[in-house]
């Protein structure tokens, strides 16, 4: 469980095939300096298990399921990534409930910088849209964000935006997004809770008939 507020941002420095999927090296000081075998942390929104580590880097394996829903498949050598370990017993809940389960990915397509904010607007895949709500949370590259602005019902393209303070651009990957590049979304669990006791409701409302 974690809260996505990012604690640091790490650096891919190793990427080695592991079966169909691979095995991550990440430079993130502190999160490593006290990881142990076993643990939870959030890259970039994609919980992973700590499998070895060392003063400054740790390792964790990623599986194909995992490349293939989310934004880590099109990383390299050299890629940023926003750092987060598991949130403690009796800690502050200072963002959100993130599962570090990635929904899937959105693109950004819009970047509106300000005098001291910048707006992102991401695309939304057609599955993730009706989960998002104006002033709901989600969580993009594993950062607890307010929904600012989000496209209408029946737009063609569903997209979000965020507004994103000198914090967030300074502290995440997010302020160095451009147009195009891919990121991690995951909606908000009560959303997803949501959504599923409906569709079954709907079913059972179906059959009664």
């Amino acid at each position: 469980m974690f809260t996505g507020i990012i604690e640091e941002i790490g650096e891919i420095t190793a990427i080695a095939p592991s079966g169909d999927g691979w095995r991550l090296t990440v430079r993130a000081p502190k999160a490593a300096q006290d990881a142990v075998h076993g643990e939870s942390i959030a890259v970039s929104g994609v919980c992973l298990t700590v499998v070895d580590s060392s003063s400054d880097t740790f390792d964790a394996d990623v599986m194909k399921q995992t490349l293939d829903v989310s934004a880590l498949a099109t990383a390299s050598v050299g890629t940023r990534v926003n750092i987060e370990k598991a949130m403690p017993v009796g800690a502050r809940l200072g963002g959100h409930i993130v599962q570090g389960h990635v929904d899937g990915t959105g693109e950004i397509v819009e970047v509106r910088p300000g005098d001291q904010w910048s707006v992102l607007r991401v695309s939304l895949p057609a599955d993730l849209a009706p989960l998002v709500v104006d002033k709901g949370s989600i969580s993009i590259d594993g950062t607890s964000l307010t929904v600012s602005a989000v496209s209408a019902a029946t737009a063609e393209e569903a997209w979000l935006e965020v507004s994103l303070i000198p914090e967030t651009l300074s502290a995440t990957t997010l302020g160095s997004r451009v147009v195009g590049d891919r990121v991690n979304l995951e909606t908000d669990i009560l959303a997803r809770h949501v959504e599923r006791l409906l569709a079954f409701r709907a079913v059972s409302e179906g059959g009664s008939r």
